[in-house]
């Protein structure tokens, strides 16, 4: 049963960049809103799908934005790749191209890295990509290894402009093997299914905040999630009309979820129930 209103809500999971944060600074709200959940004890987590760092290091890189999240409530690509590899082969083996974000996390979920027949070749996001690397992940998909992809972004920001990132490192190894990957972060629900899992949440009781349509909306509706997006990322009017489906709401900013602020009517209501 789909969630009517916000008031329904009962567990939360949100996006990190453009939602909590922009830039390293914490916006308007959030930490007003991490700290309402937490005096209220009320299930949420907090969604990346970076995986180059592993909770601790998140957890401190947003401490110095001025938001306090524990380590155990953040839930990244890279966790949610490891939980659905152990879910398939516990106690299997990998060929990693990444960084601590995905080798920790393997690794806490039983996982041996290994370049002899491993079970998965996964590639998570790495400042430091190598053509030897790439080279021998072709190589070990070519003879049978499964492919995984932590994300498919293909590119990412730096302060000099975008640079390629994960979904493009994976593109040059499917046209070299002719094998598409596996994606497990965002937009693969699977991402939000995992993280519900790990709070004991419901979809008919969850919801999700994010800044962009074509990840954060798109797999929260086809998780069945309460879906809020807020105008504080990518997304304007014009990005919103571009897309054939709608989010339950559309927000300024997270500010408007602080308990202060009154409960405006859902996008379905006020534009004909999508």
């Amino acid at each position: 049963m789909a969630i009517n209103s916000r008031n329904d809500v009962e567990c939360w999971l949100t996006d990190m960049d453009g939602v909590l944060v922009h830039e390293n600074q914490a916006l308007p709200g959030a930490a007003e809103l991490i700290q309402q959940w937490q005096d209220a004890g009320t299930p949420y987590l907090v969604l990346t799908n970076n995986s180059i760092f592993t909770p601790r290091d998140l957890a401190a890189r947003l401490k110095a934005s001025g938001l306090n999240v524990p380590e155990d409530r953040i839930w990244t690509s890279a966790l949610a790749t490891a939980d659905f590899c152990r879910s398939q082969i516990p106690g299997g083996s990998a060929f990693v191209i990444g960084e601590a974000g995905i080798t920790t996390a393997l690794h806490e979920a039983g996982f041996i890295m290994t370049e002899t027949a491993p079970d998965y070749v996964v590639v998570g996001e790495t400042r430091n990509y190598s053509f030897e690397a790439i080279t021998k992940a072709a190589r070990l998909i070519m003879a049978g290894a499964r492919f995984i992809v932590t994300n498919p972004d293909a590119t990412g920001p730096s302060s000099e402009g975008i640079l390629p990132a994960t979904g493009a490192i994976a593109a040059m190894i499917t046209k070299v093997t002719g094998k598409e990957p596996y994606v497990v972060g965002k937009p693969n629900p699977m991402m939000f299914r995992s993280a519900m899992n790990r709070i004991g949440a419901h979809s008919e009781n969850t919801a999700m905040i994010g800044d962009r349509m074509d990840t954060d909306i798109i797999a929260g509706i086809e998780a069945g999630l309460h879906t809020i997006l807020v105008l504080t990322g990518i997304s304007d009017q014009a990005e919103i009309d571009r897309y054939p489906f709608r989010p339950s709401e559309i927000l300024q900013g997270v500010h408007e979820l602080v308990r202060s602020a009154p409960v405006e009517a859902d996008l379905g209501d006020a534009e004909g129930n999508f």
